[in-house]
């Protein structure tokens, strides 16, 4: 069973879309050129605000979590797995991360791309200040087959 929530965000000047091993949503307003993993501020909900339902399955070990971002006519998808160490309480931030670090603003671990995977073009309409960013958020089981069959 897959369970799905989706909310807006929106673009931002600086957003640049260049770290290497995570990317970012935030509830935040503002931005820094610093903060080269986020890609979507003034998000709608942070990891606190999720269905308490879509949480308990995030935090299964064979959780497969999927990060689609979608603006204008194009999106932009990261997938990775959940784990039963994930808190999902930052009122804030949601970090996808291609590592296997966890704190209270991770999302997912093991991600298949990071901020400097979104193509160029994508990014330059995140970059719209004005720009409507949708969110869409969605987690399943996934058996040990499964996997195998998703690497080759």
């Amino acid at each position: 069973m897959e369970l799905v929530e989706t909310f807006e965000a929106w673009g931002h000047p600086n957003i640049r879309s260049t770290h290497r091993t995570t990317l970012m949503v935030t509830r935040e307003e503002g931005l820094t050129l610093q903060g080269d993993c986020i890609v979507a501020v003034k998000a709608g909900k942070g990891l606190k605000d999720l269905d308490p339902s879509l949480k308990e399955l995030i935090r299964s070990e064979d959780a497969k979590v999927t990060l689609t971002i979608e603006a204008g006519d194009s999106s932009f998808t990261v997938t990775g797995r959940g784990h039963p160490r994930l808190s999902l309480n930052d009122p804030v931030d949601m970090v996808i991360r291609k590592s296997g670090y966890i704190c209270d603003r991770t999302l997912m671990i093991g991600a298949d791309k990071a901020a400097c995977d979104i193509p160029s073009n994508f990014a330059r309409l995140l970059q719209e200040g004005d720009r409507r960013i949708l969110l869409t958020i969605s987690a399943e089981h996934v058996t040990q087959r499964e996997e195998t069959r998703n690497v080759k």
